[in-house]
C-alpha cells in the first residue's frame, strides 16, 4: 500500500507527476495544488490524508512545488485555519512562541561567539581584533535561515565556531570567491582544504603575539573598517 504522504517530482504536462518509481502518474481530477508559502496549512493537509508534494531537485537542493489533494478537504482545512488565526488566543499564543525564539536565538548566538573567542586564543594584546572578529562572524553565520554550519545541530557547538571561523576567513582573507576551479570531482573540496591551511596558519601569528605587518596582513584588512583608529598600524 502506497503511503498517503507521497513526495513526487514535477512532469511536463500541469495534471501528471513522476511517482516513487519514475512513472507518469495523472492527478485524480478533483484534485488542486496548493501552492508553497503556508506551512501550517501544508502541514494539516498532509495529516488529513492522501497527498502528492511535488519536490523538484537540481544539484544538492529540493524546491517544493505544492501539494497535491482534493480540492475540498484543501478547501475546509483553509476556512479553518482562517478562523482560528483571527481569534484573539491565536495572536497571543503567536506572540509567546516568537519571544520564546528570539531569546532562544540571543542565548545561542552569545554561546556561539564565546566559542568564536575560544577557538580564535588570539594573544592577549589582540583580544580586541578577536572580540571584532567574533561578532563579524556570529552576525554573518547564527541568523535563522542563514544555512551556515553554524545552524547544524549534527557537530558540536565547538566544532560549529571552527568549521564558521575557516569559512569567514576563506571568502573574506583569500581569492575563493573569484578562484575559477575546474569541474573536477575532489577539486573545489582540495582547495578549501588548502586554503583552510593557509587560514590556520594566519591565526597562529595572532595567537602567538608575533609581529604582523599590518599593510600586508590580509586578516588585519578585512577587520580594519570595524576597528578603532587607534589600532591601525
Amino acid at each position: 500500500m502506497l503511503p498517503l504522504a507521497r513526495e513526487v517530482r514535477p512532469a511536463p504536462l500541469a495534471r501528471e507527476v513522476l511517482n516513487e518509481h519514475g512513472v507518469l502518474e495523472a492527478v485524480p481530477p478533483d484534485w488542486i495544488l496548493l501552492p508553497p508559502g503556508d506551512a501550517a496549512l501544508s502541514r494539516r493537509i498532509k495529516q488529513d490524508g492522501p497527498t502528492l508534494t511535488v519536490i523538484e531537485i537540481k544539484g544538492r537542493k529540493r524546491f517544493s512545488r505544492g501539494i497535491w489533494a482534493p480540492a475540498a478537504r484543501i478547501e475546509v482545512l483553509r476556512t479553518a485555519l482562517v478562523l482560528e488565526r483571527a481569534h484573539p488566543s491565536y495572536q497571543r499564543k503567536l506572540d509567546a512562541g516568537r519571544q520564546r525564539p528570539a531569546a532562544d536565538e540571543e542565548d545561542y548566538a552569545v554561546d556561539f561567539r564565546d566559542a568564536i573567542v575560544r577557538f580564535l586564543n588570539f594573544h592577549a594584546t589582540l583580544r580586541l581584533e578577536a572580540a571584532t572578529l567574533a561578532n563579524l562572524i556570529t552576525e554573518h553565520a547564527t541568523p535563522v535561515g542563514s544555512g551556515t554550519v553554524a545552524r547544524t545541530e549534527r557537530i558540536p557547538l565547538e566544532q560549529r565556531a571552527e568549521a564558521a571561523t575557516i569559512a569567514w576567513l576563506r571568502h573574506q582573507t583569500t581569492g575563493y570567491d573569484t578562484m575559477v576551479i575546474p569541474r573536477e570531482k575532489g577539486r573545489r573540496r582540495e582547495i578549501r582544504r588548502l586554503l583552510a591551511q593557509r587560514s590556520v596558519q594566519l591565526l597562529v601569528k595572532y595567537r602567538t603575539g608575533q609581529p604582523i605587518d599590518r599593510a600586508q596582513c590580509p586578516l588585519h584588512r578585512a577587520l580594519q573598517p570595524w576597528l578603532p583608529t587607534r589600532t591601525v598600524g
